[in-house]
């Protein structure tokens, strides 16, 4: 075992005390927030004022977007997966640059509150609204459900509950500052959380830099130390083949699919969208998007850096070991204790053999991705308060984006369904009651689907962002650029496509879900279910354009509105909270 740094007895505490510390202390300052920034007005609910400084609204967004996949299980990914998990770095960061330039200033100059907002008053059409809403519910506890399981793993390990107690008590609290606060409160709330896991995720890798090649900073430390060759070379002495080929776990078409649908998909996804919505103007949206790019670096830099460590740590520590001696490491029993650690005997030699690497079925220890980052601290020696921190942050991350997702869910129910389409005369405090109540039952299905995950946290985040590929990225995307783009084309485009989406990931993954033993596809067009959102992107944009070209075009009063969405100069908001009017005659909606 590498060295502890600093030691156990130093510090006192061991990693139980202080994961409870941390934990439980992180999560009463995130109720406290919720208490102090209590609302009683829809703006402040659904945007926070509009008041939100550029550089807090960055972090929010940092937050909110990495959430538990980022930080929990993208590491683990890139050291199972090797070259081809680099595809989430790839996807989820080259798509934040698409939605900071082709997305997010368009629509703060819009100035609604939410996405389906948008598309019903652009397409003149509250069933174009409608459709928007559903897929905004579709995508949102898609994406929620990876959340919960990075918050029930955290929870069974360092707290000791149960994986359901942990999920319902975590909801709990992420639906109280909801529905205290609204976006106000969740908007500092995860301004605070970014704090916590950045600075988490950072001293852990310069830790472990620091105990494997004496180097602080691990970026240089890949040169300085060759720790790239030096896991190459163990990788291949154990035979677990060759760890930086590509296209050794997916094909080329597949990691280009993957990557292409996180890109798209990020540009696609409610929660964060909305979150540009909180600042006074166009021009603070664009200030908060370079400062969020930059705070999410700060992660992303580093990712793949803690990769390497873990995987050579866990290499290392394990391969050649004694069964029986390994079984009885402190860190080993204790995750094994969760069930997402196994170490068995397969050839009965008594040794642990790695060369079945460490997710496959047959492997001799078989390490669940999802547990590679949380785990490394303790495979690395670290002091416990470390490890508590690393806890806090896993499980900052995953609230922080719970939060912006039952938020977003809230709004699409009570501002989109309720208020705009069945309910236009309701008032502020039915609107806010309706809201509260939505985030409530929100809540309880995202704790059945934390329970009841789709596959790993980052593998269940990739199908949410399939779905918002495939659903409302089109839309949002011709809204702003297709003057010609009528309300005909874009429903059909957006119920082709998240059909389309939602019925080739049943498949993909009903064997994970109704616990078959095979899938009913495994691929569609050499395309797994991560990647298959890109086809339903390409099918959307295909009909949006097809039938909007054969059905008459938008109002004129859409057409310039759009043109004034683009114009570079001013922030002035293009749009008012009451449905845009067509030719000067009664609104033109369904």
């Amino acid at each position: 075992m590498i060295g502890a740094v600093p030691t156990v007895a130093q510090l006192g505490w061991g990693v139980d005390r202080w994961s409870l510390v941390l934990i439980v202390g992180t999560l009463i300052v995130y109720f406290g927030i919720a208490i102090l920034m209590h609302v009683t007005d829809t703006d402040d609910f659904y945007v926070a004022g509009r008041t939100i400084p550029a550089s807090v609204n960055g972090m929010s967004v940092a937050a909110d977007w990495m959430s538990a996949a980022s930080f929990i299980s993208m590491s683990g990914l890139v050291a199972t997966l090797g070259f081809d998990g680099t595809i989430y770095l790839m996807g989820w960061t080259g798509g934040y640059v698409v939605l900071a330039l082709l997305i997010a200033p368009y629509l703060r100059k819009y100035g609604k509150y939410t996405i389906p907002d948008f598309i019903g008053d652009r397409y003149y059409s509250n069933t174009a609204r409608g459709v928007a809403a559903v897929a905004t519910l579709f995508v949102s506890l898609t994406y929620i459900a990876g959340q919960m399981r990075g918050v029930g793993i955290v929870m069974s390990r360092f707290l000791g509950l149960p994986i359901t107690q942990g999920i319902l008590v975590a909801l709990a609290i992420v639906a109280a500052i909801g529905v205290l606060g609204g976006m106000k409160a969740i908007t500092w709330t995860q301004a605070v959380q970014y704090v916590v896991l950045i600075i988490a995720f950072l001293i852990v890798t310069v830790a472990i830099s620091l105990n494997l090649t004496g180097n602080p900073f691990p970026q240089g430390a890949l040169i300085t130390s060759q720790i790239s060759e030096r896991l190459a070379q163990l990788q291949t002495d154990v035979q677990m083949g060759r760890y930086f080929m590509p296209f050794t776990e997916y094909s080329q078409l597949n990691v280009f699919a993957i990557a292409l649908t996180l890109m798209i998909g990020t540009a696609g996804l409610p929660h964060v969208i909305m979150r540009f919505y909180t600042v006074p103007s166009a021009s603070e949206a664009r200030l908060s998007a370079g400062y969020a790019l930059f705070f999410i670096a700060l992660l992303y830099l580093s990712v793949p850096v803690l990769a390497i460590f873990a995987k050579f740590n866990l290499i290392s520590t394990l391969h050649g070991e004694s069964v029986a001696t390994a079984q009885q490491i402190p860190w080993v029993s204790r995750w094994m204790e969760t069930g997402l650690l196994t170490i068995t005997d397969s050839n009965g030699d008594g040794i642990i053999q790695m060369s079945q690497g460490l997710t496959a079925s047959a492997s001799e220890v078989f390490v669940d991705p999802d547990i590679i980052v949380l785990s490394t601290p303790e495979v690395a020696g670290l002091a416990p308060i470390v490890i508590g921190l690393v806890a806090a942050g896993g499980m900052a991350a995953a609230l922080s984006t719970a939060d912006g997702l039952l938020i977003a869910m809230s709004s699409a129910v009570s501002h989109d369904i309720y208020y705009k389409i069945f309910r236009p005369e309701a008032t502020q405090r039915e609107r806010l009651i309706v809201a509260r109540v939505v985030i409530l039952i929100a809540a309880v299905v995202a704790a059945y689907l934390g329970i009841n995950p789709p596959g790993f946290v980052g593998e269940v985040v990739a199908i949410a962002f399939g779905l918002a590929a495939a659903s409302l990225f089109p839309p949002i995307l011709l809204g702003i650029f297709d003057q010609r783009m009528n309300k005909e084309g874009a429903i059909a485009g957006l119920v082709v496509g998240l059909s389309f989406t939602l019925v080739l990931v049943a498949l993909m993954r009903a064997n994970v879900v109704l616990g078959l033993e095979e899938p009913f596809l495994e691929l569609f067009l050499g395309v797994n279910a991560l990647g298959v959102g890109l086809y339903g992107a390409i099918l959307n944009f295909a009909v949006a354009l097809t039938v909007s070209r054969f059905t008459p075009a938008p109002p004129t009063a859409i057409q310039e509105m759009v043109q004034e969405v683009r114009l570079p100069r001013g922030s002035r908001t293009v749009a008012t909270d009451e449905p845009v009017q067509a030719d000067g005659g009664e609104p033109p909606v369904e």
